[in-house]
């Protein structure tokens, strides 16, 4: 038997945990089976975001144009530019940021995504509070530099006045 044949099918996958009694250690264990609940990892550096509204495709038009740009013959000939409607709302996204059609299908999906949810969600959507969020912690990092400005300039004026003070030479 040849190594590609050894890759050909996956092998079993086993879990390595805690064994709990009766449970010897190269039992295999089924990863899910109907009637089991899958928890959801947080990925790490990720915050937990709540979803979007999901669209529904028959809801969407999508066709495809000829780019526009820099770029010269590879992006004004070829049509890869998307441009995605969702037709309840009457919302429409261009997207050409990629030369790649599939690429730039997920990118629009993503922007119309937002777009759908500011639109019914309004303030409350998630864009509007993670601007809301962004904006806040800007004042937030702006008031703490003017506050160690302030505190630095009143170190260097007791420096300073200290530094003037008769009567207090430091020569033996």
């Amino acid at each position: 038997m040849s190594t590609s044949g050894l890759f050909r099918f996956p092998a079993p996958l086993t879990r390595v945990c805690p064994v709990p009694w009766g449970l010897r250690l190269c039992e295999k264990l089924p990863l899910l089976s109907p009637g089991t609940v899958a928890t959801p990892v947080q990925a790490a550096g990720k915050k937990d975001r709540p979803t979007l509204l999901s669209l529904d495709e028959r809801e969407l038009e999508e066709q495809f144009v000829k780019g526009h740009g820099p770029g010269g013959q590879a992006t004004n000939k070829t049509s890869n530019c998307v441009v995605l409607r969702h037709v309840p709302s009457g919302i429409v996204v261009k997207c050409h940021q990629t030369r790649s059609v599939d690429q730039n299908r997920k990118l629009a999906r993503r922007i119309l995504q937002e777009k759908v949810d500011v639109f019914y969600n309004g303030e409350n959507s998630l864009v509007c509070r993670e601007k809301r969020e962004a904006e806040k912690r800007k004042q937030e990092r702006k008031k703490r530099a003017k506050e160690t400005l302030e505190k630095k300039k009143l170190l260097k004026e007791q420096w300073e006045s200290s530094k003037n003070v008769p009567g207090e030479d430091c020569r033996f």
